[in-house]
């Protein structure tokens, strides 16, 4: 050990040495005899080549060992030093990685070699040797510096390297470096361009070619070289007509390399093409080649081998690109519906959208603008990281706009209108029976009733068993609704047309005779249903065929006996049985009054039958998916996807392309004697526009745009029948616009069966499977772009099997609830208030398609007319919720319901948060979208959520309207604690809140700003803190405070900048599911959505502790609940949309003090807090004060 020690010290200092000499070498100017330089050249490279420490000692930091190489390299002219120089690099760059040649770099040596490079071409003949020698160093160091390809082009390398490439295309030892050298030029955009020109394409066809043992390691090179020359699309034109030779070669490697030994050669093959097809020319010549049924088959045949990934990942990526691109099948991309706006102004969306020619809406287009880049991130990506690094270019840098403002915008004189809808304020109880309550609340008058015919679902929509039987209903005179005896038949008993069933009959056989049919059509128009067809009331048939069973002891009655009881019966009845013990609040003749009432722009007729029944949630758990490899994983994913796309272009005949269902057509749909799927949306919140039947079993599915609006397509609902059980249906709808979606990572479709509700299980249920979200060839206009060129839409497949046959189903993008069942659930809440519940329900406006936008004041009575008690009611701090502004975003309705129930539940927490704040709740801002099954806008065709910075009375009226409210608020100092908009997100999992923050903005951008200027409460953490703590679907990691330009217009922006409210927030659901908390790896579903709305309610308690005087704390009624009393006693009833919360906690006595800073609060020694009380304490207490940061 001490002899090596001494030889490796011996020989550093023989370097040092050797190193000194040939310093004094450079200085003397190699005046002296060259045979010394190539001696002293020659002794370290052999110790270099010998000793691995020395070539650490000539790198390290602080040797001067680089320097003195560098300096004789570009002072000596003896070749035989220059050499022994050169080898000494390859050897020091060879090893060590890109820190050694970092060094090198940072002393200038490329430059050095390039000038070399220039000086050895001057000789005659060039030295091989030298040639060989340099372009290996190049080929190191080139990667490692930015600046290479400048270099290189400003001292004429550049052509040096191809003189030399071309004229030893026979020379494989010196080729191989000159083609590295190569590549890394072509790196530099003008470099490419310029080699281009000099036919370097045309030189690199010369050198690739068939399948060969020999020489792979130079055609792997070669084919590298070539792809870097063609990503510029100059280059890619001049290779166009090579497009074959390529195709051909790809061909011969993939037949020939059947031990997959040269898998990278065919990966470069296919990388030349992937950039040939990146321009408009090369698509066509891939097209024309017969590329698509090449790299088809070839992918095809490596599907079994997972080693071959790389080559079908980058096929597929080749064939999506260059399919081609067609229109949707659609005679324009507006909207089937148009509602006429009163006043459209000149730059609106609706002036734009109307003022285009005819025919100019849909132009498909060619352009090379193909976002391929775009189209490897939008696959491969996790859309949250996409998200975050999206939003960096987002964030607000005025600090100006960062601040609330000072003044109001508007007069107090016009606001003081509003003072009528906040009664509360005011009242002072005098006249209140408070020995009778409900006399004294203030009720909504009903809305007119619409004699509107209605079709309301029952059994009749499910054909018979033998078509032939009854295949064409005759006309009959429609009954209208008014006219019907809806009755409920509780204890098994029905009108005198049917027979009372045997006693034994239960849940399913009472769901059964509740799935009468009443046929009701009216003179409405039906656009492709069928127009004025009249419609005979049918005989009552089951889903699978069979009569239904009325008669007691198996008596079936038949058609004919059941006609003769229609024809002596007067009038309709229709027999619903009472489900109150499994949905409370909902009743299905109740749903269809409020259905008279609603106005749709379609003037639906019908109503779906999952909205008439209603929705239990399932008791068992939906798991999240798992990814399925070659659908939505490795990376491209959606490969089998793109492939079954791409058998139909290459297998035409296959397809049948048969229009099943078409709301354009005014005319019924062909029937077919059972051949095809029967579709329908035509109901309140429906949306799909048309069906075509591909194959046998798969169906492409067109979603409407938005009225008025040519674009936000992702919501749908419709209806399935005539479906045959086992069968493998795909179905794949083509024209969505989002670049991803959570049906990517675990997302399902929601399902609701007729014949599982018969058997008593009325529920949506998560179904599907081979789920996949992937970018199609249609073309998305750049009219409905945004002015964007080369986007694509989006398809989302799911195959399914049915179970029953001859099945009604309803599939759904999310849990549908609609306007009429909003307006039947506050009918049914109104009815269960209580007298110590302060309930009034004003109508806020009236919406642009006449439906009334209700706005709800619920808090607690005042126990009696005393100064001090009403001193309080008008006192209490107020909470503005709002939500559904966005139609798509149905989970938000569900979390305001379970908000809704939770407040006007009689529980002692219920009654504490009613006496703690007086709530002020618009739960659905956008009522003609939901109705209209729109996805995001409402009927003036824009997104409402960006309309509140200046929103006009009559194109926004609910949102004018409410902001009118909050305004009014701050006019009269009494802006709400918390204001909250409910909405539901489509790209990310769990339940998260988006807040707003000035010092938290400015902390993502550069902006300099003193401390003072960042100055603010750091309460507006205190609320998503505390439902992180007591909601296991919340995330608190996942909410964000930060202030982006885009959304300056939005409601939580607008309230927390003009009418000051430092809690404002949005609250946005998944609609997915919950990758963390008790809920991880499950789908969200209704009773976790109510369950977050009401969870909400309890974290309100608690916020009220915290921004209470200390004395009010100490009160009995204002409870405090903890995350372990929310998870073990937030029980669901026996009805599972009701939550019972117990309140049997201490009251919390710590104050908080808002204003410290970080660091100013002691630490808590975890191990002494009360096990039993997480209240605020230990994290909670630090981070409330600046922590929540």
């Amino acid at each position: 050990m001490n002899k090596h020690k001494m030889i490796t010290e011996k020989g550093n200092s023989r370097m040092l040495m050797l190193f000194g000499q040939l310093e004094k070498l450079n200085r003397e100017s190699m005046l002296v005899d060259p045979e010394i330089a190539r001696q002293i050249t020659a002794k370290i490279l052999h110790l270099i080549q010998t000793q691995e420490k020395t070539r650490k000692e000539i790198v390290s930091k602080g040797s001067s060992g680089m320097e003195v190489i560098l300096a004789t390299l570009e002072n000596t002219q003896d070749l035989q030093s220059i050499l022994n120089i050169l080898y000494i690099l390859n050897e020091l760059l060879t090893v060590g990685g890109g820190r050694r040649i970092g060094v090198f770099v940072s002393k200038g040596g490329t430059g050095i070699l390039l000038q070399l490079v220039i000086s050895a071409s001057k000789e005659s003949p060039p030295s091989e040797e030298v040639m060989l020698q340099l372009h290996s160093v190049l080929a190191k160091v080139g990667p490692k510096d930015r600046k290479f390809g400048v270099k290189a082009r400003l001292n004429g390398a550049l052509n040096v390297t191809v003189n030399l490439l071309k004229q030893n295309l026979q020379n494989y030892k010196l080729l191989l470096p000159c083609l590295l050298v190569l590549q890394v030029y072509s790196s530099n955009t003008v470099n490419a361009v310029s080699l281009g020109k000099n036919g370097v394409v045309e030189l690199m066809f010369k050198i690739i070619g068939p399948y060969s043992k020999k020489n792979t390691s130079l055609l792997k090179v070669s084919l590298d070289t070539l792809g870097a020359l063609l990503k510029s699309k100059t280059n890619a034109q001049r290779a166009v007509v090579h497009v074959p030779v390529l195709l051909y070669i790809y061909q011969d490697w993939h037949r020939n390399d059947t031990r997959h030994r040269h898998i990278l050669i065919r990966k470069g093959i296919l990388g030349c093409l992937k950039n040939i097809t990146n321009i408009k020319l090369g698509r066509k010549a891939f097209i024309d080649a017969d590329g698509m049924r090449i790299l088809y088959n070839t992918s095809t045949e490596c599907l079994p081998v997972r080693t071959l990934d790389p080559l079908i990942n980058t096929s597929s990526l080749i064939m999506r690109k260059c399919f081609p691109k067609n229109r949707l099948p659609l005679p324009t991309i507006k909207s089937v519906f148009h509602h006429q706006l009163l006043r459209v102004p000149a730059g609106g969306p609706v002036a734009q959208l109307y003022n285009q020619p005819l025919g100019m809406d849909d132009v498909v287009d060619e352009s090379d603008n193909n976002e391929d880049a775009e189209a490897e991130n939008d696959m491969e990506n996790e859309v949250e990281e996409k998200d975050h690094h999206a939003g960096n270019d987002d964030i607000e840098t005025d600090i100006n706009k960062l601040r609330p403002k000072e003044t109001h915008s508007r007069p107090f004189e016009e606001l003081k209108i509003y003072e009528r809808f906040f009664m509360e304020l005011s009242e002072d109880f005098q006249v209140f029976n408070f020995d009778n309550p409900k006399k004294g609340v203030t009720a909504t008058p009903a809305a007119p009733k619409s004699h509107r015919p209605i079709i309301v679902p029952t059994t009749q929509a499910l054909p018979p068993k033998n078509p032939t039987e009854c295949p064409h209903p005759a006309p009959v005179p429609a009954l209208d609704l008014d006219t019907i005896n809806i009755t409920k038949d509780q204890d098994g008993c029905g009108d005198h047309t049917h027979s009372r069933p045997h006693p034994g009959a239960g849940l399913e056989q009472e769901l059964v005779q509740g799935l009468e049919r009443v046929a009701l059509d009216g003179a409405g128009p039906q656009v492709g249903g069928g127009g004025g067809n009249k419609h005979k009331r049918q005989p009552p048939i089951l889903a699978g065929g069979v009569a239904a069973r009325l008669g007691g002891e198996g008596e079936e009655m038949l058609a004919e006996d059941w006609a003769e009881e229609e024809e002596s019966s007067e009038e309709g009845v229709l027999h619903v049985p009472d489900t109150a013990l499994l949905l409370p609040l909902h009743d299905p003749d109740l749903y269809v009054e409020m259905v008279k009432s609603t106005s749709s722009v379609p003037q639906f007729s019908e109503v779906a039958y999952p909205d008439y029944f209603g929705h239990v949630a399932p008791t068992s758990r939906e798991h999240i998916l798992e990814r399925v490899y070659g659908v939505q994983s490795p990376l491209p994913p959606f490969r089998t996807k793109i492939f079954q796309d791409i058998e139909r272009l290459i297998h035409p005949n296959d397809i049948l392309d048969k229009v099943v269902y078409d709301l354009d057509i005014q005319s019924c749909p062909v029937v077919d004697g059972g051949e095809s799927l029967k579709f329908n949306s035509q109901f309140e919140s429906g949306n799909l526009r048309k069906a075509v039947q591909v194959r046998k079993f798969e169906y492409d599915l067109v979603l409407n745009s938005d009225i008025n609006s040519n674009h936000y397509h992702q919501w749908f609902y419709f209806e399935v029948s005539g479906m045959r059980v086992g069968a493998p249906y795909r179905f794949n709808i083509i024209n969505c616009e989002k670049s991803n979606s959570q049906f990517n990572y675990g997302m399902q479709v929601l399902m609701y069966s007729v014949q599982e509700a018969i058997s008593g299980r009325p529920r949506w249920v998560r179904t599907g499977t081979d789920i996949c979200y992937y970018k199609n060839h249609f073309s998305r206009s750049s009219i409905a772009a945004g002015g964007q060129k080369g986007k694509s839409y989006y398809t989302m497949t799911f195959s399914m099997t049915f179970n029953h046959k001859d099945d009604v189903c309803y599939f759904a993008y999310h849990y549908p609830y609609t306007y009429s069942t909003l307006k039947m659930h506050l009918q049914k809440l109104e009815a269960l208030r209580t007298p110590q519940t302060y309930l009034r329900e004003d109508v806020l406006c009236e919406t642009l398609g006449g439906n009334s936008c209700p706005l709800l004041t619920i808090t607690a009575m005042p126990e009696s007319t005393s100064n001090d008690q009403i001193c309080q009611f008008r006192n209490r701090p107020l909470v503005f919720l709002s939500s559904r502004v966005h139609p798509g975003e149905t989970n938000a309705s569900w979390v305001m319901k379970g908000t809704l129930e939770f407040l006007m539940g009689s529980s002692p927490l219920a009654h504490s948060l009613r006496e703690a704040y007086i709530f002020k709740i618009v739960p659905m801002l956008n009522p003609d979208g939901v109705v209209n099954g729109n996805h995001r806008c409402s009927l003036s065709g824009e997104d409402l959520n960006r309309q509140w910075q200046n929103p006009s009375p009559e194109l926004h009226p609910t949102i004018y309207h409410t902001k009118s409210l909050l305004q009014y608020l701050a006019a009269i100092q009494r802006a709400p604690l918390v204001f909250c908009d409910y909405h539901g997100h489509s790209r990310k999992k769990n339940v998260f809140m988006y807040g707003c923050s000035l010092k938290e903005t400015v902390w993502e951008t550069n902006i300099s700003a003193t401390s003072c200027e960042l100055h603010e409460d750091l309460g507006y953490r205190t609320l998503p803190k505390i439902l992180s703590q007591m909601a296991p679907a919340f995330s608190m990691a996942s909410c964000s405070f930060v202030v982006e330009r885009s959304k300056e217009a939005t409601a939580r922006v607008v309230v927390w900048r003009e009418i000051g409210v430092q809690r404002s927030y949005t609250m946005e659901s998944t609609l997915c599911g919950c990758d963390q908390g008790k809920y991880k790896g499950l789908q969200i579903g209704t009773r976790e959505l109510e369950e977050m709305g009401a969870q909400f309610c309890v974290a309100l308690l608690r916020l009220k502790r915290l921004t209470s005087p200390l004395k009010l704390r100490n009160n009995a009624h204002l409870l405090d609940v903890d995350s372990d009393l929310m998870e073990t006693r937030c029980k669901v009833s026996s009805t599972p949309s009701t939550y019972l919360l117990e309140d049997e906690e201490a009251s919390f006595m710590e104050e908080v003090d808002y204003s410290a800073e970080s660091g100013d609060e002691p630490d808590n020694d975890p191990n002494t807090a009360d096990p039993h009380d997480n209240h605020l304490s230990d994290s909670e207490s630090n981070n409330h004060r600046d922590s929540l940061t």
